[in-house]
């Protein structure tokens, strides 16, 4: 075969709203045309995008229990099915982020295998453009200077919601799921995985390793001439990263253009809900840099509706003067992990009876209402939303049904377009950021129009 089928290459459904889009910048990026829908469109929705080679869909399953996936993910995945695309892919964390409990990788995929039918199940999270990598089962990812094991990664590690105490990938999910998984080791991928059929039948699960681009190009070499009829495939944004690379390799795609950055904004807006130490070094960049600190009493939210909505309104008021002022306001629920706001709301949320995670979503909920109203009154027209399930929970409270990629930043941060039959909305630029993503500029970098590392503006 020396072309790509015509047609959608690539359907997908990103456990949050970060990682979803990271799907789509990879693919639009590569000179693939890619769509991102906030929930299965409607056919008038999908009829204003033709010609698109990718087609996604932004979920919360990420920071759901397992009942809500047995309620929510079955519709979603017939959907997928029938988009007709070669790779149906089941977006996750790079980070495998997940429990039985919450975000069980395991459930989706008992849940997607009597729908998809597919012989084998790749399992690629390993993508190096974000510093992420699977050698012999076991994931590693950067932080700051260094590259930890994933049990020991400063900030994994501490997650307020999956901490990861496992490396292992296999015995990772295998607490999630019964399904046999089976491991393509570096060794086996510098051999020929070809030759190595039990990896590809029998309804595997099968854990690909890689640390290099060129890892990624043989795999996805390997998993596009092993896709059947149709190929149900989990991971991370590295999934698109080594199928682009094997089509680029064998010439079934152009090389693409240099994306670029968009221009620079009178104003932006930054709400984040992330409690990682990377974001908490971006909010005191930001705060060092022009932007204006509204902090949100998160404890407030559990108090009862009069004290929820005096709260919103507080912090309103504030970020609406900041706004009047022209100048840029950051709101955010917590500084990092160490922040006492952070040990706080969870002793509020336990004093409450409120679950963990129904406690977390009311924090993206309510910076989402605020967002919302702020962006009403104030007509700003860039935004940045910080933190993966922030994102989800948040964008859900604007009138946004889809989103289409604007421009480069760090690899899985990018700038996106916003679609919306709202005139507020239509147009907005929006950026969505998991709590891990980003340069301590990155606040300055989106607000300044993105652009590749080589030309980015963080003048403040």
């Amino acid at each position: 075969m020396n072309a790509l089928p015509d047609g959608i290459l690539v359907g997908w459904y990103g456990d949050d709203f970060t990682g979803a889009a990271a799907v789509m910048e990879v693919l639009s990026f590569s000179g693939l045309p890619s769509v991102l829908f906030l929930d299965v469109p409607t056919s008038a929705q999908l009829a204003r995008f033709p010609d698109m080679r990718g087609i996604g869909i932004a979920g919360t399953s990420r920071s759901q229990p397992p009942e809500w996936m047995q309620e929510n993910l079955p519709g979603i995945f017939a959907y997928l099915r029938s988009l007709g695309a070669p790779i149906s892919h089941y977006k996750i964390c790079s980070t495998l982020d997940s429990s039985p409990e919450i975000g069980s990788v395991g459930r989706a995929i008992d849940l997607a295998q009597p729908i998809f039918e597919s012989d084998w199940v790749p399992l690629l999270l390993a993508a190096p453009a974000i510093r992420r990598y699977q050698a012999f089962g076991h994931l590693f990812a950067g932080a700051g200077d260094g590259v930890y094991r994933l049990d020991r990664h400063p900030v994994m590690s501490r997650h307020p919601v999956t901490p990861m105490a496992e490396s292992d990938v296999a015995r990772h999910l295998s607490r999630q799921t019964d399904k046999p998984i089976r491991l393509l080791d570096l060794e086996m991928l510098a051999a020929d995985p070809a030759q190595m059929p039990d990896l590809v039948h029998g309804g595997v699960i099968t854990a690909l390793d890689a640390i290099t681009t060129g890892d990624l190009a043989r795999l996805g070499r390997f998993i596009w001439e092993n896709r059947g009829d149709g190929l149900f495939a989990v991971g991370s944004q590295g999934l698109e990263y080594a199928l682009v690379g094997h089509w680029l390799d064998a010439g079934l795609v152009a090389p693409p253009c240099q994306p670029e950055d968009a221009a620079g904004s009178q104003q932006t807006i930054v709400v984040s809900g992330s409690v990682s130490s990377v974001t908490a070094a971006q909010i005191d960049w930001a705060l060092a840099n022009g932007f204006e600190a509204v902090r949100l009493d998160a404890c407030a939210l559990l108090s009862g509706k009069t004290r929820s909505e005096s709260e919103i309104d507080r912090v309103l008021n504030v970020a609406r003067k900041i706004v009047k002022a022209g100048r840029d306001p950051l709101i955010f629920s917590a500084k990092g992990p160490d922040d006492p706001a952070v040990p706080a709301f969870r002793a509020a949320a336990e004093a409450s009876d409120c679950p963990r995670g129904q406690a977390n979503h009311l924090i993206g909920r309510t910076l989402g209402i605020v967002l919302d109203r702020l962006l009403r009154q104030s007509g700003v027209r860039r935004v940045v939303i910080s933190g993966g399930d922030t994102s989800g929970h948040a964008t859900r409270q604007m009138e946004i049904f889809a989103l289409t990629a604007l421009a480069p930043t760090v690899p899985g941060a990018a700038l996106f377009h916003a679609h919306s039959q709202d005139p507020q909305y239509q147009g907005l630029q929006l950026a969505l950021k998991g709590g891990q993503m980003g340069t301590p500029d990155y606040f300055g970098w989106i607000r300044h129009g993105g652009g590749t590392a080589g030309k980015r503006r963080i003048e403040p």
